[in-house]
């Protein structure tokens, strides 16, 4: 399997928390770590639940793999998550040494490359992966906040 289709096959893994994510009233972004092509953690936003700011799908997926490798470096592990990330998970990425990150649509309001250096220099990024569908979710989200 090629890596743009495996880039793909995970992210609607992604997709599905963030479906999870929006069906419980949060943000729409949804998240899976993979390590050895195995997804090692997965992970939904929760911060109305938890009524915690740093909730984050993100936040919670690092913390998750992290236990699961039972070391806090991420430096072989793939994030893929269905929106570009924000500066303070970025910078988690960051402090995680995150070898490569995976996301769907970007957020040109609140996403991290707004920023210069919020992720470590060793991180590859690929964005665009299955975009319309990521971006889908979330402004079915907001029109039904809306309504």
């Amino acid at each position: 399997m090629a890596a743009h289709d495996s880039d793909e096959v995970l992210m609607r893994q992604a997709l599905q928390e963030a479906q999870a994510a929006g069906e419980a009233g949060e943000v729409p972004v949804g998240c899976v770590v993979v390590c050895q092509g195995r997804i090692i953690a997965r992970a939904h936003n929760l911060t109305e639940r938890l009524n915690d700011v740093t909730a984050h799908a993100e936040m919670q997926a690092i913390t998750a793999a992290a236990g699961y490798l039972g070391g806090k470096y991420l430096d072989e592990c793939t994030l893929y998550v269905t929106v570009e990330p924000c500066p303070m998970c970025a910078s988690a990425m960051y402090w995680a040494h995150l070898h490569r990150l995976v996301y769907g649509t970007g957020d040109p309001k609140r996403g991290y490359s707004q920023f210069e250096g919020l992720l470590h220099p060793a991180t590859e990024v690929a964005s665009g992966v299955l975009a319309d569908e990521a971006a889908g979710l979330m402004k079915a989200f907001f029109r039904q906040k809306r309504d």
